[in-house]
């Protein structure tokens, strides 16, 4: 059988597991068996691609060998590595590993545009030029913005980088960067020496890390997300440029489901991904949000759990914070204690709880919370009215009452579970600091509010006793 019908046909077979992949990977149920076969999918198009060996010619056979051997040494390499890394990886640090997974997509797309840029005997026609330096620099700014944002949230680099008309310097850098791109592509024809590549790539990666330092830590999730769309739109473009179909349809796929997930999670803050990425939103603290009404009450973590012990109902809404204190597996043994006491118990999750998105419901199924305990908030937000209880842990904007009322917040707007209308709600929070948007909470002051303050960890642990040495002496 001919070569390249063979390469077609594994091309094919990839992009049809690729998106299979991709459509199981839309019900938590079935998302780990999508992702096996998105990765079967990976692996026939990278075995496929050493099947071009067998289309060269004689020639060219030595050279093409040794660019073989680096290959799979490179493969054994990055495959060893990304098994290790994967298995060590904590869950709470998921956000920082896919963080530099994606950034790594975006670079191996940068480098194809490199390559083929710097490579004479390249046909270098005008369109697949503009496609090459198009791809070069949204892979090259994914790579460098990628970078940043696992560094931000590994805490390699802590706080916010704003520097007065720092829009405007982003913008000259920014336009710069695409000014050699059109000279590559209009005045040198492709053939650009090595010097205006260099400074085309070096413009792309500052800009990169200009555009993401000044973004704070809460909004990750959207940049991760942003990010993600970038590596998928590059890796598509250098598909094109290298006529490779299963680049090409990889690339559309998760740049199209990136730039959807970008938008559905700016939707759910209630921001455009413009005011993400330009704003300093958040930064002041001095946001004016009116008197709030009542104080703030402290309670013990022994008594709340006793009152979610003989509760009917609790819904949980769980937070950044959960995972900071790892404490999912000891939330999970808590909520095990009260549905064998006969009360119901049900997880609400925000879009954007978390690091990353879905970020809450990995850190549940990974202590092994049932996918039947856990609700979106589309689906969990009108049962608040029924529940005894809420629990919070962790969560700060995205339980504040304010966004539903008061237009001077700047979380005006921003859909939010409605734990406030729960007969008694506990926070656990280890003190009385302010969510990432720079204002106070009003549940916090609520009258059927009480703070549960500690670690989340040390707090279920106590939660965990109580309940056990209420049992013991019945």
């Amino acid at each position: 059988m001919n070569t390249q019908i063979i390469i077609d046909a594994s091309y094919f077979a990839a992009a049809f597991l690729f998106i299979y992949g991709l459509k199981r990977m839309s019900s938590p149920v079935t998302a780990r068996s999508g992702i096996v076969v998105a990765g079967v999918g990976m692996l026939v198009a990278t075995l496929a691609s050493f099947l071009y060996v067998f289309g060269i010619n004689d020639a060219a056979q030595p050279h093409l060998n040794t660019n073989v051997i680096l290959a799979a040494v490179a493969l054994v390499i990055g495959t060893g590595w990304a098994w290790w890394s994967g298995k060590k990886v904590a869950m709470t640090a998921m956000p920082q590993m896919v963080a530099l997974y994606n950034g790594m997509g975006g670079g191996a797309a940068a480098a194809i545009a490199a390559v083929e840029l710097l490579r004479a005997s390249a046909v270098h026609e005008t369109v697949s030029l503009i496609v090459t330096v198009i791809g070069a620099l949204i892979g090259a700014i994914s790579l460098a913005g990628s970078l940043i944002a696992w560094a931000k949230l590994d805490g390699k680099i802590n706080g916010t980088w704003r520097i007065k008309g720092q829009q405007a310097f982003n913008g000259m850098v920014f336009f710069a960067t695409l000014a050699i791109g059109l000279y590559i592509v209009f005045a040198a024809h492709g053939h650009a020496s090595i010097a205006i590549v260099a400074a085309f790539f070096i413009g792309a990666l500052c800009f990169g890390v200009l555009m993401t330092m000044p973004i704070g830590g809460a909004d990750m999730p959207v940049v991760i997300s942003l990010y993600n769309a970038f590596t998928g739109l590059a890796v598509g473009f250098e598909g094109y440029v290298l006529q490779n179909p299963a680049l090409m349809i990889a690339g559309m796929v998760v740049g199209s489901a990136g730039t959807l997930l970008t938008l559905l999670m700016a939707k759910a803050m209630n921001r455009s991904v413009s005011n993400v990425i330009f704003s300093n939103f958040g930064t002041t603290g001095n946001e004016q949000q009116g008197e709030i009404k009542g104080s703030m009450k402290a309670a013990e973590a022994g008594d709340a759990a006793v009152n979610m012990r003989y509760a009917s109902k609790v819904i949980i809404a769980p937070g950044y914070g959960l995972a900071v204190a790892q404490a999912q597996h000891k939330l999970f043994e808590f909520v095990k204690l009260l549905t064998d006491a006969g009360v119901e118990v049900k997880f609400a999750i925000h879009p954007v709880a978390g690091r990353m998105p879905g970020h809450m419901n990995v850190l549940l199924a990974e202590a092994g919370v049932p996918y039947d305990m856990i609700y979106d908030l589309e689906d969990i937000n009108t049962e608040f009215k029924e529940a005894d209880v809420a629990m919070v842990i962790g969560a700060n904007d995205t339980v504040n009452p304010a966004a539903r009322h008061n237009k001077s917040s700047p979380i005006y707007g921003m859909p939010i579970l409605n734990v406030d209308q729960a007969k008694q709600v506990y926070v656990i929070k280890r003190g009385q600091g302010k969510g990432y948007s720079g204002v106070e909470n009003e549940l916090f002051f609520a009258d059927n509010c009480n703070l549960v303050y500690g670690d989340a960890l040390k707090v279920m642990v106590t939660m965990i006793q109580a309940i056990k040495s209420l049992e013991g002496g019945h």
